[in-house]
């Protein structure tokens, strides 16, 4: 890593770390050989932290967390498919209940005041707690995998030598909200409990009991629900996503954030009356997709880890969008709300036809399924051509916004969207081939790609603070985060000036990237974009110490476990499709595949210096199950691409150096 890089991490992490340069030692989380985390409470501890998680028909947020040496809980339900009036993008019936609300279990007739032990999280949130007589309290919380339910699951423990009387309150609590606020009419909110009474527990006896949230239009018939079988089929679910995809390095932190990740960015699918629908969630954003969060920034990785739910909800988005196509080349909105009711274009064309041509192409080939990619093509070509009609005399996209919708200035024409446009036609070039398009229309493609990335350089290749990098738009003359996109899609006319403009003390933070210089908002999804092209680029020292401290903050730090969305706006919320952007970073930026077609890719691995070895296992794209190895081998690098049946690539390269694969 280049010196000045090295002192402006160390002056980050100073400053991050109250003056300890080793940030480990002050995370409040660490790890756990389960693959978990853990936070064990130490003495006067007092902090609240919150996390999302979600199923098929429910999304949860649980504030949790000790203050004046108590339990602090509070839960956020979201029922994305219990609409409310009026039925736009955040019309999804959402109901808190604290925990201070509801009676507390007494033991030996007093109330239990619980004092946290210790918090884990590995797609479910768990903590132990104590009271003062030494009785113990272990609670599971978790989604119900398909069902609008939620679980508090407690058991209480005597390990003392004496008897307990233990008295479980009845928690029955009913909301109904009124019927003409409702889409479905009136809905019912509950919170109850599975049994209560009083109970003698001896010594090493435990008891269980579950609190019970749910949600349902009212009237509708009340089903059996069992805690233990719920929390299998979570379980399971972890388990699977953990097991597909699987990142191994030497670095455990940078594994297990990409292992978190991957749940994250998967489990926030909803089952709604138009689909699949994959959700941003926070508390806003659900049963809607938007061109950025799905089509550009999740819809890419979900081949890879071969999810099934992942994958349909792609497909799904991309038919949404698709019935939008007309002749007149009107703009596709932004994004698709209401279960696929309605749609909202309140920022105007932001580059959305872009960001679907780039994602829709990308995933099509991924996903190597050529009946799939036969349906997207006439979604991909009338975002190109949309996108061609939108080119100015400078023969660069313009748009009336850019994905952050006029928080920042974007300018005519941005460069953000004239680089997505570029790499979708590059994307569509080599889908086209494996479909038969005729070869006049990938000639003009390529011509297009060719002719748009000299328009970038020339319009949007710029001095900005010094630095040889990219202006935004026209007349900017300030850093901003995005002049990162060009190296996500391969150019690196700029690259040097760009990254140097990237880690530099103007934009980078001790929260990734400013989306300004000068300013103190910062949004997850741009740092996560800089990071995968820093390393696409070839500077995987320079990123490689930038995306530990990053990993380590987001999974380890006082906020945990997922990157987020930005910040102030939103309160760092944890939205999905920033977790999708992680894995990209991996996938994408420090193995460096790039789709090729639909049995195909490229691959430009780099290993960091300190590491020997790293592989992807059990990836699921184009049709197959493979594994990635690549190791050192003096100064060359080992790069095996094989699973059970078949070798399909074993060479030594030179790091950096572009290798292709084939799957057949």
């Amino acid at each position: 890593m280049n010196k000045q890089y090295k002192i402006l991490l160390l002056l980050v992490l100073f400053i991050f770390t109250g003056g300890n340069l080793k940030s480990q030692d002050v995370s409040r989380w660490h790890l756990t050989d389960d693959g978990g985390i853990e936070w064990q409470l130490k003495k006067n501890d007092s902090h609240m932290d919150h996390i999302e998680m979600s199923g098929l028909n429910i999304s949860v947020i649980v504030h949790y967390g000790v203050q004046q040496a108590g339990l602090k809980q509070r839960v956020q339900l979201i029922f994305p498919m219990l609409r409310t009036i009026p039925n736009d993008t955040h019309a999804s019936l959402m109901h808190e209940t604290d925990n201070n609300e509801l009676t507390p279990v007494k033991i030996n007739g007093k109330a239990v005041i619980e004092k946290p032990t210790s918090f884990f999280i590995k797609g479910i949130l768990s903590y132990r707690s104590e009271t003062d007589e030494g009785i113990q309290f272990i609670h599971l919380l978790y989604p119900s995998v398909d069902k609008a339910i939620f679980i508090d699951k407690l058991r209480i423990i005597n390990p003392t030598d004496r008897p307990v009387i233990v008295k479980l309150p009845k928690i029955d609590l009913s909301y109904v909200t009124e019927a003409d606020k409702g889409v479905y009419g009136s809905y019912t909110i509950k919170t109850v409990s599975d049994k209560y009474g009083t109970y003698k527990l001896n010594s090493q006896e435990f008891l269980e009991y579950n609190l019970i949230y749910s949600g349902c239009k009212t009237g509708t018939e009340e089903i059996y629900i069992s805690p233990d079988y719920e929390l299998k089929k979570r379980e399971k679910v972890i388990d699977e996503i953990f097991s597909d995809l699987i990142f191994e390095s030497p670095d455990k932190i940078i594994n297990t954030s990409f292992s978190f990740a991957k749940l994250r960015a998967t489990e926030s699918i909803y089952e709604t009356k138009g689909g699949l629908m994959h959700g941003p969630g926070g508390g806003r954003y659900y049963a809607a997709i938007w061109a950025n969060d799905q089509a550009e920034y999740a819809n890419p990785f979900f081949p890879f880890l071969g999810n099934p739910e992942g994958n349909e909800s792609a497909i799904n988005s991309f038919r949404l969008f698709a019935e939008y196509v007309n002749p007149d080349y009107k703009p596709i909105p932004s994004s698709i709300i209401a279960e696929g009711t309605d749609f909202w274009n309140g920022a105007g064309d932001r580059g959305d036809m872009a960001m679907i041509a780039y994602g829709a192409s990308r995933f099509a080939l991924a996903y190597g399924d050529k009946n799939t990619a036969r349906d997207l093509w006439p979604l991909i070509e009338w975002c190109l051509e949309y996108s061609r009609r939108k080119l100015n005399n400078n023969g660069v996209v313009s748009s009336d916004s850019d994905e952050l919708e006029g928080r920042f200035p974007a300018g005519n024409a941005n460069l953000n969207t004239s680089s997505l446009y570029y790499d979708a036609l590059i994307s569509a070039v080599m889908l086209g081939r494996e479909l038969n398009i005729e070869s006049s229309v990938l000639e003009k493609y390529s011509k297009q790609a060719q002719e748009l990335e000299k328009s970038i350089e020339k319009f949007f290749g710029h001095n900005v603070s010094g630095y040889e990098t990219y202006r935004y738009y026209e007349g900017n003359n300030t850093l901003r985060a995005w002049i990162c996109t060009p190296l996500t899609v391969n150019i690196f006319t700029r690259s040097q000036g760009t990254i140097d403009a990237l880690f530099s003390d103007k934009l980078w933070t001790s929260d990734g990237l400013a989306s300004e210089a000068g300013n103190t908002t910062f949004w997850d999804r741009a740092t996560l974009y800089a990071l995968r092209g820093v390393f696409a680029a070839g500077e995987t020292e320079r990123a490689m110490d930038f995306f530990n401290y990053y990993s380590k903050r987001r999974l380890l730090g006082e906020h945990v476990p997922y990157p987020v969305e930005a910040y102030p706006e939103g309160n760092q919320r944890q939205l999905s499709a920033e977790s999708a952007l992680y894995c990209r970073v991996v996938t994408e930026g420090i193995f460096g595949i790039r789709p090729t077609g639909l049995s195909s890719f490229s691959i430009r691995p780099e290993l960091a210096k300190e590491w020997d070895s790293m592989a992807l296992r059990n990836i699921k794209s184009f049709n197959q199950n493979f594994d990635i190895e690549v190791k050192r081998e003096k100064e060359n690098l080992l790069i095996k691409v094989f699973n059970n049946n078949k070798l399909f690539l074993e060479t030594l390269a030179k790091a950096g150096e572009l290798i292709e694969v084939q799957l057949k």
